[in-house]
């Protein structure tokens, strides 16, 4: 009897052990995104709505019996995700081409630890969707009128990226005020005419436009370098788990082509998910929108990238970034392989906006409750818009082509040209509509 006690009094302590030997390993992944930045959507907010991540997770080998715990951690900017990654509480972090250099830049300073850019999640060749914007009722038109006025940006951002070449460009740095703020507050101070001008990333110049609170004076477009957003990756994360990096990058492959394959339901959702106007982000979204959702990381936005770093190492001193190691395309190349794309065709491809471009529509409208309508011709559009009115459904927005530029703007904020033929055509900046030889004709008058 005793040495049977013995036995089973023995046997607990085993169970125990080989309880806790085979015990679930946690792999906690975590990911800093921006929901409301446009160009970002499809390494965050679409990845955490749709469940993309976990639809790639690997789940043999090493992974086997492993338990994943996927934080979304969701900010206005990109300097906070790369603090937050600098202290170890993320492993991803998606954001704009400026903080992605200063993300890099930090991490290699320290020493001891590194990050890596590993994909784009959207881009626009010509600069657009970075942007300044005045008050609507302001007399200011252009960037020269700024001189002696004050600027309000969210600083590390892209559009600060992109504010701080345009002063420097146009001999104004010393001749204007730079103001810190959040896209929140800076969209609330335009909206009550408390600041002179405000700038900034995608797509809150459009949001502002939208709202008919702000007029935007100076399109990124005009700054001659793209602007584009991605994802870096912590090393030490990618050294340990490389799959659960791939997992991701393929993952982030499927959101790009979901907005692609339907924008109205991509903005619609998104919209849902943000609290942005889906009109605005079908700006951004459809064909020959201000967005192209495709991965690679092509040589113009390396050259892009070392010019930018080269500025803020000028302007703001900040510390050497060793691109040859940073600049990771291993993860990007091989989900392409997989799907049975050309990688070197995708860098040698690049979407560019194109004037009068034959394969798009001259004009659209969005009509609540019939989806988008394609019209032949802007004169087309503005016709059918006074029908629609008057016939008691509602408009929820209208999008034209810049004749100077060929980029996606809405139709309500174009300045309309009346031209000697009898086109209607449409611009971006006034500057341009008064320099076509036609009649201006505002918006009011023309629907």
């Amino acid at each position: 009897m005793l040495k049977k006690s013995k036995k089973f009094i023995l046997a607990i302590p085993l169970t125990l052990l080989l309880s806790s030997q085979v015990q679930a390993e946690t792999i906690t992944i975590g990911i800093g995104h921006q929901s409301t930045v446009t160009n970002t959507v499809p390494g965050g907010i679409i990845l955490e709505k749709l469940g993309l991540l976990e639809k790639h997770l690997p789940t043999d080998g090493k992974y086997k019996g492993v338990d994943y715990e996927i934080v979304y951690k969701d900010y206005t900017s990109g300097p906070p995700i790369t603090n937050q990654m600098l202290a170890g509480k993320l492993a991803f972090g998606v954001m704009g081409d400026y903080p992605l250099i200063v993300n890099g830049a930090k991490f290699e300073k320290t020493g001891r630890a590194e990050s890596r850019f590993i994909a784009v999640t959207g881009y626009n060749l010509k600069g657009t969707g970075n942007g300044i914007v005045v008050p609507v009722g302001s007399d200011v038109f252009s960037l020269a009128e700024l001189k002696g006025k004050a600027i309000s940006t969210p600083v590390g951002s892209a559009a600060w990226g992109m504010t701080l070449k345009v002063l420097r460009d146009n001999d104004l740095m010393d001749k204007v005020e730079l103001k810190n703020q959040s896209p929140p507050v800076g969209v609330n101070n335009i909206a009550q005419g408390k600041i002179d001008a405000h700038s900034d990333f995608c797509p809150w110049s459009e949001v502002m436009e939208f709202r008919g609170t702000g007029r935007k004076v100076y399109d990124g477009s005009e700054a001659g370098i793209p602007t584009f957003h991605g994802t870096v990756v912590a090393t030490k994360f990618a050294n340990k788990y490389p799959e659960i990096v791939q997992a991701y990058v393929d993952a982030t492959l499927e959101a790009q082509d979901w907005i692609t394959n339907d924008p109205v339901l991509a903005a619609t959702k998104v919209s849902e998910w943000t609290g942005i106007e889906k009109e605005v982000l079908y700006l951004y979204f459809s064909k020959g929108g201000i967005s192209t959702f495709e991965a690679s990381i092509k040589p113009e936005w390396e050259a892009a990238l070392k010019y930018d770093h080269a500025l803020l190492v000028k302007e703001k001193n900040i510390p050497p970034l060793s691109f040859d190691k940073w600049l990771d395309s291993t993860y990007v190349k091989a989900s392409y392989k997989a799907r049975g794309q050309d990688y070197e065709a995708l860098t040698g491809s690049v979407v560019s906006p194109i004037i009068d471009d034959p394969a798009l529509a001259p004009a659209e409208m969005w009509v609540d409750g019939v989806g988008i309508v394609s019209f032949t011709s802007v004169e087309a559009m503005t016709i059918m818009h006074t029908a629609v009115v008057k016939a008691g459904k509602k408009v929820n927005a209208t999008y034209v082509y810049d004749k100077a530029t060929g980029l996606k703007l809405f139709g309500h904020v174009a300045f309309y040209v009346k031209m000697p033929s009898g086109e209607l055509v449409t611009f971006m900046k006034k500057g341009d509509a008064v320099k076509a030889r036609g009649t201006l004709v505002a918006w009011a008058d023309v629907k």
